[in-house]
């Protein structure tokens, strides 16, 4: 919705600043917000990211796991990278109970050094 053409819809939602793209799961239910411009590439990434997230949320952790290695493969450079590693593991042990897939997401985010998701993997460390 543009923000001139439907300024309540724009407010009800609570986006901050344009441009804002809510990613809604089947209820309507806000699953991930991207807000601000980003170059196509990086844009695809947090899309692609953010349907991986709706498949988690549902509790569908074979496709999960998939689509976010599939993020991490096609956007190895982007910001969304790391964060879909650490899903991706995530993911996978919520499917399986195995936890080697925690273990190994620590040594292949070793290559993000200074991310958020490289931290947040590092109880998982052995």
């Amino acid at each position: 919705m543009h923000i001139k053409e439907n300024p309540s819809g724009f407010h009800r939602f609570g986006a901050l600043w344009t441009p804002s793209v809510l990613i809604l799961d089947s209820d309507g239910k806000e699953r991930q917000r991207i807000e601000g411009y980003l170059p196509k590439k990086e844009f695809r990434a947090q899309l692609e990211l953010a349907l991986a997230r709706l498949a988690f949320v549902d509790k569908r952790f074979t496709e999960a796991e998939k689509a976010y290695g599939n993020v991490a493969r096609q956007y190895p450079n982007s910001a969304a990278a790391p964060e879909a590693l650490y899903w991706e593991a995530v993911s996978h042990y919520k499917g399986t109970k195995d936890h080697t897939s925690l273990e190994a997401v620590v040594e292949k985010l070793k290559k993000y050094p200074h991310s958020i998701w490289a931290e947040k993997a590092i109880p998982w460390a052995h």
